[in-house]
């Protein structure tokens, strides 16, 4: 994939219980799609399966400027502690509705009918993009190179969010 022609500022956020940043396959796999890709890497944590430790990260992303988009693994699924969806969507001052239905459609092509039990979500807070996807390399991946990518490339049309970024 060539550079963008005009690089985000992107921060990756990674909800688990179970990893830290030195075993987070799926978090380093997003830093290095987005660099590859001509992006910048804006900030990287990961937290714990809080809702509130979520918000507090996110919206600390979301109030800085610099931040153009956010990218979230982790805490889509049903487990009880799986509450990414609750926690970030109500930071959303509009959702990307087509974001989740177009994941899980190609997620099916992967996965089978276990795609039902991603509930992979994504919004604009504050003209700042926010994706979740589930914690799996391979979703990562899915979101990542079949929607992500060419959403945050200003080249892509007919369309894409770079438009609606700030500070561009």
């Amino acid at each position: 994939m060539s550079a963008v022609s005009q690089p985000l500022n992107i921060a990756v956020l990674t909800i688990s219980d179970t990893r830290s940043l030195d075993n987070d396959k799926s978090g380093d796999y997003l830093t290095q799609a987005l660099t590859d890709a001509g992006h910048n890497l804006a900030a990287r944590e990961l937290v714990k399966d809080d809702i509130y430790q979520q918000r507090a990260v996110v919206s600390s992303w979301i109030a800085d400027s610099n931040i153009h988009s956010i990218l979230i693994t982790g805490g889509t699924g049903f487990t009880h502690r799986d509450l990414t969806p609750e926690a970030i969507s109500v930071l959303f001052d509009k959702e990307v509705d087509g974001f989740g239905e177009l994941f899980r459609q190609l997620s099916y092509e992967e996965i089978g009918t276990s795609t039902i039990q991603s509930r992979a979500v994504a919004g604009f807070a504050n003209n700042t993009v926010i994706f979740c996807l589930p914690g799996s390399t391979g979703a990562c991946r899915t979101g990542w190179e079949r929607i992500i990518a060419s959403q945050l490339d200003a080249d892509f049309r007919p369309c894409n969010f770079v438009k609606h970024l700030v500070n561009l």
